[in-house]
């Protein structure tokens, strides 16, 4: 539902990211359909943002793109200045937005991730294990980063993780999935006293 966040929890190679990337778009599914509300806009945060940018893009460049590729024409200094209003949000320093994504830490990199998702005013947002390769003091950093915008923004996320400990904090929803089936979905609190096993 609009505003809430759904955790995607279950072991690797269950089929996580495939959903991700077939609510996307990036993937077609093998079978079944997927329906979403008229006027859904939605983005993707990748897990490695190493990967998930070109190297030769500074961050201006990358948080824009989409912006630009949605509205070709519009006027240069009000995109620099929308990007550099989105680097505040996130908590980057404007120095930064000359700067590669090889130039700054891979903390900064997830904020440009995020960052450029929110460029279009998305009303879901889907994050695929978007913490996992952070330090864990910088995930916490991230993760209340993440709760913070989705206040703000009224957002709906999909959360995608296999940690346990930061799902239960940060999802209201969370959906078990095992051999490529979602298998249980229930609210977070009672949840995790009470899980059921794959056979239920």
């Amino acid at each position: 539902y609009r505003g809430e966040i759904v955790g995607i929890v279950g072991n690797s190679g269950c089929g996580k990211s495939t959903l991700a990337r077939c609510i996307m778009g990036i993937h077609e599914p093998s079978g079944g359909t997927i329906t979403l509300a008229d006027g859904c806009r939605k983005q993707m945060i990748f897990q490695d943002s190493a990967s998930a940018f070109n190297p030769r893009m500074t961050m201006e460049q990358i948080i824009s793109e989409p912006l630009v590729i949605k509205n070709r024409h519009m006027d240069r200094k009000a995109l620099q200045e929308k990007v550099l209003e989105l680097m505040d949000q996130v908590g980057l320093e404007r120095e930064l937005a000359g700067r590669h994504p090889y130039d700054v830490s891979g903390g900064q990199r997830q904020r440009i991730g995020i960052a450029r998702s929110l460029v279009v005013k998305p009303s879901v947002i889907i994050a695929d294990e978007p913490v996992s390769a952070l330090d864990v003091s910088i995930q916490a950093q991230v993760l209340n980063l993440l709760k913070d915008l989705q206040a703000e923004f009224h957002l709906t996320y999909l959360f995608i993780t296999h940690d346990l400990s930061v799902v239960k904090f940060f999802s209201d929803k969370i959906a078990v999935m095992y051999l490529g089936k979602l298998v249980e979905t229930a609210d977070s609190a009672p949840l995790f006293p009470q899980p059921l096993p794959p056979s239920s």
